[in-house]
């Protein structure tokens, strides 16, 4: 039985991973970055899993000392730590760089960029003590260099956790760490919806587009959590939305009719 922590995972595609996980046998850690949001994620996991290869630890990843705690608890809970996934993030509103404060932009650079490193840095130290691990971070919009008006700092920490991790495959090489990334696609999340807060005349005409694109959490995270455990190789880039299926969506979109915001 593989153990996986995943950061970020009280909701959203940091959750479908880890129900996806649990279905596959896993243990699994969930983390929230409140005790509150944690505690509701483990409680709606708890009727199909229950406790024997589940737990809930909050962690802020703006502390890495919060991430160390993470780690030793999970250690502590089940021996070691297989797949360690970064996948803590948060977006801004959609909006020109100049308009939103330096507040909002600390704290997406500090959760969804510097919230990666640090967990890398720490879990990387660890996994060489104990002679075996699996990183992966989630990379998104902006990692492949293309640009969104309104997302650029978002996309910006997108940008530079891709460099990081090819970075990180590098310096691990010939050590027995695992590194990749995730690449889900435009998933249909919260987080998605809440950049057009106070602005519903452009959540809608953009929604049209985001119902082509996108998919679901529950369509995307069993994919992903199949491709993680059966992954031996590093440098690998586990991409969900591929072009030739961006190509088909696109052929077919004419024909079917996809909702995914009721």
């Amino acid at each position: 039985m593989k153990t996986v922590v995943i950061t970020g995972s009280s909701r959203g595609i940091g959750f479908g991973l880890a129900e996806s996980l649990l279905d596959l046998g896993c243990a699994v850690v969930v983390s929230g970055s409140s005790q509150e949001s944690t505690d509701e994620a483990v409680r709606k996991l708890l009727g199909r899993f229950g406790h024997e290869r589940l737990l809930g630890r909050a962690c802020d990843v703006r502390h890495p000392q919060e991430i160390q705690s993470l780690w030793k608890e999970a250690v502590a809970r089940f021996g070691s730590v297989d797949i360690w996934i970064n996948n803590a993030g948060i977006s801004h509103i959609t909006n020109e760089i100049w308009k939103l404060s330096t507040e909002e932009v600390e704290r997406v650079v500090q959760i969804t960029l510097l919230g990666a490193v640090y967990g890398s840095m720490i879990v990387v130290r660890e996994m060489l003590d104990q002679g075996f691990g699996c990183i992966y971070n989630m990379e998104g919009l902006g990692s492949d260099g293309r640009r969104i008006k309104g997302l650029t700092i978002y996309g910006m920490t997108k940008y530079g956790l891709h460099y990081f991790t090819e970075s990180l495959v590098e310096e691990t090489r010939g050590t027995s760490i695992i590194v990749g990334s995730l690449r889900p696609g435009m998933v249909a999340t919260d987080m998605l919806k809440d950049g057009y807060q106070d602005r519903p005349e452009e959540w809608e005409r953009d929604k049209r587009i985001f119902n082509i694109i996108a998919d679901r959490v529950e369509t995307v995270t069993p994919w992903l959590a199949k491709r993680i455990l059966e992954n031996k190789k590093s440098g690998v880039k586990i991409s969900w939305m591929t072009k030739r299926k961006m190509f088909l969506r696109m052929m077919s979109m004419p024909f079917r009719k996809r909702e995914l915001f009721d």
